[in-house]
Parts: structure tokens; sequence; C-alpha cells
């Protein structure tokens, strides 16, 4: 039997959520496969799990900092719905690692690229992002990064 793809799984959760008449999940179901759809026009390409979960991880960024705006902005309504979105994308993303977890494998790239200062933050960074991609915040994974080659 063959993995599913992600495509194939957003896919066969679309059709669940119709089913279900979740209009909130099915909304934001579509709302990622339309950006996926957006790409892969727009590339003309066919995106790998890898790359929808860049998308998904951007996302999920994304309406993060909306929530934050709309605090700020006292519109609690808006900040639900772009939480409930939040929820959502989760789903397919990969489970987060814990941050002893994170902390390890910045340890290993940092040893295994040999970086001594800031100039080898760009080595650091893309020995993790491929291992983090969607599984850990990578703003506060490039913070703890500079941290460790400052100190």
């Amino acid at each position: 039997m063959t993995e599913t793809t992600l495509k194939q799984r957003l896919t066969d959760e679309m059709k669940s959520a119709m089913r279900e008449k979740a209009k909130q999940r099915l909304g934001t179901i579509r709302l990622i496969q339309a950006e996926i759809k957006r790409i892969e026009v727009d590339e003309r390409i066919e995106l790998d799990d890898s790359r929808v979960l860049a998308i998904l991880d951007k996302m999920r960024k994304q309406r993060r900092d909306s929530i934050e705006q709309f605090l700020k902005g006292d519109r609690k309504d808006l900040a639900d719905i772009e939480e409930a979105e939040v929820l959502v994308i989760e789903e397919f993303l990969p489970q987060a690692l814990s941050q002893d977890e994170i902390d390890q494998l910045i340890q290993q790239a940092i040893a295994s690229t040999g970086a001594e200062s800031m100039r080898d933050m760009g080595k650091v960074m893309g020995v993790l992002k491929p291992q983090l991609q969607g599984k850990a915040d990578m703003g506060a994974v490039s913070q703890q990064i500079k941290a460790a080659l400052n100190s």
C-alpha cells in the first residue's frame, strides 16, 4: 500500500468536512488547497510533501501574526476565527519537537558544519531547515542558533 501524500490527505479531509457540514474546517482546507494550487500553476510544478509542509508552516505563521494584530486592535472575534484556522492547519503539520530535541539538533548541526561564528549561520540553517520544517518555529530556532554561535 502506498503512503498517502499530504495533498491527498487534504482532499480526503475536505470531502469529510463537506459530509459533516463543518463550514469553518472546510473553508480552511479550501484556503490551503487554493494556495497549493496557486503555487503549482504559477511555477508549473507538482508540489511534494516537503513543499506543502513549507506552505502550511507559512500559513500558520501568517495567522499567528494576524491573531497578534487583531488582539492589539481589540478584535477578539477576528482573532478567534484565525485561531480556529491555525488549529485546522496544525492538524496537517507533523508533531512539534520538544525544546530539548531542537537544542540537540542545533548542537549537532553546529558540530557537523564546524560553525564558529555568526558568519556560519547560513550553513547551520541550511542543515536544520529540512529537519525542522513544520516541526518548530524557525524564527525561534534562528534566535537559538544566534545565541549558541555568540557564546
